[in-house]
């Protein structure tokens, strides 16, 4: 698939139509994230389930990171698309996103990060885009608030540290 063949419909919300946040997100490069994703895809390695996903995260810089989930015998050692993708970026030195896209095998639905990339994703903002699409490249749009209202966070206290220790 190249991305002329890529048919961009955004049925809910690309362009901020039914109330939610307009994409900032250019179309063209939202479409060339989904095609990077389609990618990351075919290296998933998932023995187990045999269920494939890619994602592409894009950084303010422009960069593009992906990854693609990695299944493990011992099923909670296995990595999800998104996280392994929005690892790589911390590990090269990005804390801060811009969108990310998501894609999987599947036809008749969008696909949909789980609850523990939701999680993980609000740890570096609520307010950036994450694109879930189809097989044929159609895709939905929403804010990661939006896909995870309430999400957990811890306030860091910004004092000192060891400030309260007394010299002897």
């Amino acid at each position: 698939m190249n991305m002329e063949d890529l048919k961009v419909r955004g049925e809910i919300g690309h362009n901020g139509e039914d109330g939610r946040s307009p994409a900032r997100t250019p179309p063209d490069q939202v479409k060339a994230l989904i095609q990077k994703a389609m990618e990351a895809k075919q290296r998933a390695y998932c023995p187990y389930s045999k269920f494939r996903v890619g994602a592409a995260l894009l950084v303010h810089d422009g960069t593009v990171f992906t990854g693609c989930n990695v299944e493990n015998a011992c099923y909670g050692l296995c990595l999800c698309a998104e996280r392994n993708a929005m690892s790589t970026a911390v590990s090269e030195g990005y804390r801060s996103f811009m969108a990310i896209a998501i894609a999987g095998d599947t036809d008749d639905e969008f696909i949909s990060a789980c609850g523990s990339c939701r999680q993980f994703m609000s740890e570096f903002g609520l307010n950036w885009e994450v694109y879930s699409s189809k097989t044929d490249g159609s895709y939905v749009k929403s804010d990661v608030s939006e896909l995870l209202p309430g999400a957990f966070e811890l306030k860091l206290k910004k004092n000192n540290i060891g400030s309260h220790i007394q010299e002897s």
